[in-house]
């Protein structure tokens, strides 16, 4: 009874061989956009091809590759000939490609190129506005699923390379259509802990699995937050708007956790280089400082430090000498001064000079006299005056001006009619 049932093997193969020789399958025309793209080491190509509707996955041989002048990439639509098989392992059928023909860029890809562009000139690429990565942190925050492989990786990166570190897990959804809003609500709220350092990335993908990060919300959020950045999305070759937002793109989520910390064996060679250094420093400072105190003691100056009074001695002496002369000569010139004065004619006649200087007085006093306007107005004339003007002329004078009138003995006012 058991004979009409088959095995999964054998039914896959039964499979591939109708496939194989199906003339229609044999030389098969498909155009598609490429996703979750991969050059593998050897040379060969594995990739998604995919439309609106379906997917179906690719490979194509290094010995194939070879003869495209392109490098396949994420959200290009191309042409493709090959062959439609079975691959027995998981029973997937696929395309094995022949040639490539590049059929334009992808939607996806359009909207991440106008993204960037319009992002760059706003100046949210400026190398010169990215912040610095503190190169011993003590708190670090990771944004990411909480259960994928990312976070796994980058704690224990981080545990293994700077154990001192605390880590702060902001769980969020990183792809599907609530993605974005998530991610910017996390670094939201990640940018008020204080942390020294941020993580925000998840694993490797398909271009549409990744593309949260390709996001303009997503974008400004990380470039509006106070805490360093590092972006770590997907494998090296996969570049999202978010890598080039972030003050430093890591090429994995392993790789983000090694340039957020440093390892601890290198902190501590350069603690030993360092002690080593400091140790020659201070021993070349000491054998410096003990050429300078050998320079100083082997000094005249400090083995016959009495040289230095003696100089001193016989320059004082030569001063003392100098004022003594001084004073002694200054004296005997005053001295000859007030004998002097003691003989003048002034200090032995004083009031004969008194005698000459009163005669001479009175003589200027009787020749000024005459001249004393007083004198004239005891002959009878008077001076007279408007507003204390001196009045000289009968043409000065205007009817009822008040004339002020000087004589020798009183004033009158007088109104002129």
């Amino acid at each position: 009874m058991n004979d009409k049932y088959i095995t999964v093997t054998q039914l896959t193969r039964y499979i591939k061989y109708k496939i194989d020789n199906d003339i229609h399958l044999n030389e098969v025309f498909l155009k598609g956009e490429i996703s979750n793209f991969k050059a593998h080491s050897r040379g060969h190509y594995y990739f998604t091809l995919k439309d609106e509707g379906s997917r179906i996955n690719a490979i194509m041989f290094s010995s194939n590759t070879k003869k495209i002048k392109f490098l396949p990439q994420d959200g290009m639509k191309v042409l493709v000939t090959g062959k439609i098989s079975v691959f027995e392992a998981n029973g997937a059928y696929q395309i094995y490609v022949n040639d490539m023909l590049e059929d334009g860029v992808g939607n996806l890809y359009i909207a991440y190129e106008q993204l960037k562009k319009k992002l760059e000139s706003e100046g949210l690429f400026d190398q010169s506005k990215k912040k610095k990565i503190k190169k011993i942190p003590s708190k670090i925050g990771v944004i990411t699923a909480p259960t994928g492989a990312a976070i796994k990786d980058i704690i224990s990166t981080i545990k293994r390379r700077w154990p001192l570190t605390e880590i702060y897990l902001f769980p969020a959804l990183v792809q599907g259509e609530n993605a974005k809003e998530d991610i910017v609500k996390q670094l939201e709220r990640a940018d008020s802990f204080g942390l020294d350092t941020l993580i925000v990335g998840r694993g490797g993908g398909s271009i549409e699995d990744l593309w949260a990060f390709n996001e303009e919300i997503v974008a400004r959020a990380i470039y509006s937050c106070s805490t360093p950045v590092i972006s770590a999305v997907g494998h090296e070759i996969d570049f999202t708007i978010s890598d080039f937002v972030a003050d430093l793109r890591a090429p994995t989520p392993t790789g983000a956790a090694e340039m957020a910390v440093p390892e601890l064996k290198d902190v501590i060679n350069y603690l030993k280089n360092i002690d080593i250094r400091l140790y020659q420093t201070i021993k070349n400072q000491i054998k410096r400082n003990k050429t300078k105190l050998e320079n100083f003691q082997n000094r005249n100056i400090f083995k016959n430090p009495a040289t230095i009074y003696q100089t001193k001695e016989m320059i004082f002496d030569g001063l003392f000498e100098r004022l003594k002369y001084s004073l002694t000569n200054l004296t005997h010139i005053k001295e000859k001064e007030l004998l002097r004065l003691k003989n003048s004619y002034a200090l032995q006649k004083p009031y004969q000079i008194l005698d000459k200087k009163s005669t001479k007085y009175l003589q200027l006093i009787s020749k000024l006299e005459p001249l004393s306007p007083l004198l004239t107005l005891k002959r009878g004339y008077t001076i007279a005056k408007v507003e204390d003007k001196v009045i000289n002329s009968s043409k000065n004078i205007k009817k009822g001006n008040i004339l002020e009138v000087q004589f020798h003995d009183g004033e009158i006012k007088a109104k002129v009619i």
